[in-house]
């Protein structure tokens, strides 16, 4: 049986950037993935995913913002390929609302360059808006969107650069701790054996994870890319040259989220909603996407974009893998410290890559991290409420 260093379990967003960091630190690396890298089953596909520091969800993970960006750089820069875009961001709401609210408190508390503008000037900066007239938005020069597929492929080049060996298309079946304080894995085509162990499974937690009974939702979601009327608005206001990226909840009107034209006025305007998802199991989840889910979508976007009036030009399906407070699960596994884990990242977790695998890294090489991750506690209440909320966590 092949024996090493770490074994990592999911070699898609965050398993692949582990891999890297664990590569780069000398550590001999095994990772394990079902499918092959760049590939659309999961949650790291789709073209582009927002980055942004401003962040609503909660202003402790600002910090871990600011490591992802130095991240995102030096992968762009190990890798060679074009990975992350500022464009800048905008985050619209009501003024009660926690689009609005949320963004403007972490900037605030940590300093970020940014704009408060009203609807007025929304409209007037960004003509393919037209919000409710009591809108209000943060805007945020740094922010922008990242490469889903990109970055998945260009993790795994690296870290096969840096030594790491990487299987694709081989499932894994099962994993066990040893009584040695190691951990044994099994899949389709063998048995492997190391010192410690990284699951990153993304939507099929709840297979690897089962143990922990963790209470994840998947969920299957949908992104749609329209056409918008070029007559009343032309091309070049919609692009990423003159476009931001884009959230907005105005009176509980159901919170959207997209992005610019990225690829051209053929490739259509893409956005979606943040929270509509349907419970789905990741090995059956339904791809199609129908008529009545684009018309819903579009009626919805166009409260904010009037000449969004065009037809569909694509849609896909995305899993999301949801916690009861939307928070993420990063830490070691309460029952072996040799094992460390990360998921439940609901929809919001990609712009974290690069600071994730660091923290992967270091959980499975010293059992510990500087980063701040107690908000992530896998044995928090919400996610284990019998048991009562643990110890804080330094941070």
């Amino acid at each position: 049986m092949d024996a090493y260093d770490v074994i990592v379990l999911g070699v898609g967003s965050m398993g692949g950037a582990a891999c890297n960091a664990l590569a780069e630190r000398g550590a001999s690396v095994l990772g394990l993935e079902t499918y092959q890298p760049g590939h659309d089953q999961g949650s790291a596909h789709g073209g582009s995913r927002i980055v942004r520091q401003s962040y609503f969800e909660d202003p402790a993970y600002v910090p871990l913002l600011r490591s992802a960006y130095d991240g995102w750089r030096r992968l762009e820069e190990e890798s060679g390929r074009d990975l992350l875009t500022l464009c800048g961001g905008i985050y619209v709401g009501d003024p009660a609302s926690v689009t609005f609210t949320g963004s403007r408190d972490a900037a605030v508390q940590h300093g970020l360059d940014h704009e408060i503008l009203d609807a007025a000037q929304i409209r007037a900066r960004f003509p393919t808006m037209d919000p409710a007239d009591d809108a209000m938005a943060v805007y945020e020069a740094n922010a922008g969107y990242v490469r889903p597929e990109e970055t998945t492929i260009a993790n795994a080049e690296v870290a096969v650069r840096k030594g790491a060996a990487l299987r694709f298309g081989e499932r894994v079946l099962r994993w066990s701790a040893t009584p040695d304080g190691g951990v044994e894995v099994e899949t389709g085509q063998g048995r492997y054996g190391a010192d410690r162990l990284v699951i990153a499974p993304g939507a099929w937690a709840p297979q690897l994870l089962a143990d922990l009974a963790l209470p994840l939702s998947i969920e299957r979601m949908v992104f749609h890319w329209f056409t918008p009327d070029f007559a009343a608005v032309p091309y070049e206001r919609w692009s990423e040259e003159e476009h931001p990226v884009y959230i907005e909840e105005t009176h509980g009107n159901q919170q959207i989220y997209g992005f610019p034209m990225t690829d051209g006025p053929e490739r259509g305007f893409k956005l979606g909603f943040f929270r509509l998802g349907t419970p789905t199991d990741p090995d059956d989840v339904d791809r199609v996407v129908r008529d009545e889910e684009s018309t819903v979508m579009q009626e919805r976007a166009r409260q904010l974009f009037p000449h969004l009036s065009g037809p569909v030009v694509q849609a896909k399906t995305c899993l999301y893998s949801v916690t009861p407070d939307e928070h993420f699960v990063i830490g070691a596994h309460p029952a072996y410290e040799q094992v460390a884990i990360a998921c439940g990242f609901s929809g919001h977790g990609f712009k974290f890559v690069p600071v994730v695998g660091e923290i992967l890294a270091d959980l499975a090489t010293t059992g510990s991290t500087t980063h701040p991750i107690g908000l992530f506690d896998p044995t928090r209440g919400v996610l284990h409420p019998e048991r009562g909320e643990p110890e804080p966590l330094p941070s």
